[in-house]
């Protein structure tokens, strides 16, 4: 008879600390996926091509995006996949003979910044060959997701910054949010 209520407090105790497991995996999950990421994109760097962050990974650091203003700075991943993106923004394109550069990323994680942009701030892109680019946003514009268009070639080189819209919702729906930059020389 006294084991019963010992036996209920012990299945209580586990089952909590089974909850409170469950709920801490996903944001270790990140915080560890982040450190690695950081690694990864440090070794890029140092040799010049891009390291996988763990073994079984489908994508590799390539870069690195900030924005000095807002104290926001990510590691781009290659490759467009939803995967990719779970773990930071990806470079769905980056031309840099056609001075192009497309990155998208979830607004609810990585590139939740891109609701605090304002035109003339700057965003720095380093890439893990050496490369820097300086960029200064000149607008924003909210488009469907099948009308986000860019083009071809820019003279002067271009960045977009792309993210689903409206902000502050998990519902998903056809717009996104595009933060244009254009190429900026500081040593002016």
């Amino acid at each position: 008879m006294r084991a019963l209520p010992f036996l209920v407090v012990a299945a209580l105790l586990v089952s909590g600390a089974a909850l409170v497991a469950k709920a801490l995996y996903i944001p270790v999950k990140a915080e560890v996926a982040q450190v690695l990421l950081e690694r990864a994109f440090e070794r890029g760097v140092a040799s010049g091509a891009p390291v996988k962050p763990w073994s079984w990974a489908d994508t590799a650091p390539v870069a690195r995006v900030s924005v000095p203003r807002l104290g926001a700075s990510e590691i781009v991943l290659s490759g467009g996949s939803g995967e990719a993106m779970a773990f930071g923004p990806t470079a769905l394109l980056d031309d840099a003979a056609r001075g192009i550069t497309v990155l998208a990323a979830h607004r609810d994680t990585h590139f939740e910044f891109v609701a605090d942009v304002e035109a003339g701030d700057l965003v720095r892109f380093e890439r893990i060959d050496g490369g820097a680019v300086t960029y200064r946003i000149t607008h924003l514009e909210t488009v469907r997701w099948d009308e986000f268009a860019y083009p071809t070639h820019a003279d002067n080189g271009i960045l977009a910054l792309t993210t689903c819209w409206p902000f502050g919702t998990h519902t998903p729906g056809p717009l996104r949010r595009v933060a244009w930059a254009e190429e900026v020389d500081l040593r002016v």
